[in-house]
């Protein structure tokens, strides 16, 4: 019953608020800083799922543009990784995002980078426009690099894009690791835990050139364990991520 009374709740609480979100934005279309306003908005409702959401900072000096790159776990992630994103903080995605009703409207009015993929050279024609876009409008972007939810399968190898393009656009990669809330949340239970997103150090991709795979999986293994630790922490558990790894590589 309290589940049913929670979805219906947020549910109604996001379609009242849709018309003073989109009178807010029409007072500044398109400005950077929407994006995070908006996304936090939405994230506090994740106070009525009975998460509560920690943010550390490893670093206090986050440059002005970035790429900023977070691990994909399911529909919860829209109520935890919000908090961490700063002001000018925007996502890429399809111009075709902007018909669907309601979200669209305010996908695009918030300033979000929207992508024409119906063409030849799709990934870098993307990676150019999006470069263009960090370049003159003084934006970061914020990407899944797994590229599709995990739900629950761990940190899903990294594609290549975002890494690309903060490589085009000459911005650091700043990584985000949120604590696993799969199996977490219970909808039919009045508190849900404690969720951990850690914003990392700024890192100078740039340098990674002649062997950008090889330091892509050195990254990912890094953000692995760290989102490991971080779970373990939020758990209330002792974390050993060594013995984890090798009984899962012994498994295979």
């Amino acid at each position: 019953m309290l589940a049913v009374i929670r979805i219906v709740f947020i549910t109604v609480l996001m379609l009242s608020a849709f018309p003073f979100v989109i009178l807010y934005c029409l007072t500044r279309p398109r400005h950077p800083d929407l994006v995070h306003q908006i996304g936090v908005l939405i994230a506090k409702c994740g106070y009525f799922v009975g998460i509560d959401v920690e943010v550390r900072h490893q670093s206090q000096n986050l440059p002005d543009k970035a790429v900023w790159i977070a691990n994909h776990q399911n529909s919860y992630d829209m109520f935890t990784l919000p908090f961490a994103l700063r002001k000018g903080v925007v996502s890429i995605g399809k111009k075709s995002l902007a018909k669907i009703p309601f979200f669209g409207q305010i996908y695009w009015i918030t300033g979000n980078i929207l992508i024409d993929r119906d063409r030849r050279n799709k990934a870098a024609d993307t990676i150019k426009q999006a470069a263009s876009a960090i370049d003159q409008r003084h934006l970061s972007v914020w990407m899944f690099p797994e590229g599709t939810r995990s739900y629950g399968r761990g940190l899903q190898a990294f594609k290549t894009g975002a890494f690309h393009l903060a490589m085009q656009a000459k911005v650091p990669v700043l990584p985000i690791c949120c604590s696993s809330t799969h199996g977490q949340i219970k909808l039919n239970r009045w508190k849900n835990g404690k969720v951990i997103v850690e914003v990392g150090k700024p890192i100078d991709v740039g340098l990674w050139k002649d062997n950008l795979r090889t330091e892509i999986r050195h990254l990912h293994d890094t953000m692995e364990q760290r989102i490991y630790e971080l779970t373990m922490e939020a758990r209330g558990e002792a974390a050993d991520y060594q013995s984890v790894h090798q009984q899962q590589a012994n498994k295979h």
